[in-house]
């Protein structure tokens, strides 16, 4: 079976679920916390499925980028002529 055919014999027994509910309903009235919890339990049920379809009709996240490798041989030093350090500020001028 596929997900979409289970999905389908979910929401089919849901509605049977949610019918019944109902006729009980009809039955004992739909005053009591009991009822309710039960109609609301019924209803949260449904919305779950339908996150699920949704999720299982969305397609798959792509996949994550290729990874770049960086290479161990040490930075050319001329990138760092007019750098300051940090916390030492530039190499020509005193520390604050």
């Amino acid at each position: 079976m596929s997900v979409h055919d289970d999905l389908m014999s979910v929401q089919r027994c849901l509605d049977d679920l949610y019918r019944s509910v109902g006729r009980l309903e009809e039955r004992l009235g739909s005053g009591g916390l009991e009822m309710r919890r039960v109609r609301v339990d019924a209803d949260h049920l449904r919305e779950s499925v339908a996150l699920l379809r949704e999720a299982a009709t969305t397609p798959p996240a792509p996949a994550r980028p290729d990874l770049v490798t960086i290479p161990d041989t040490p930075y050319d030093p001329a990138l760092w002529t007019d750098s300051d350090d940090e916390g030492l500020g530039a190499r020509d001028r005193r520390a604050p």
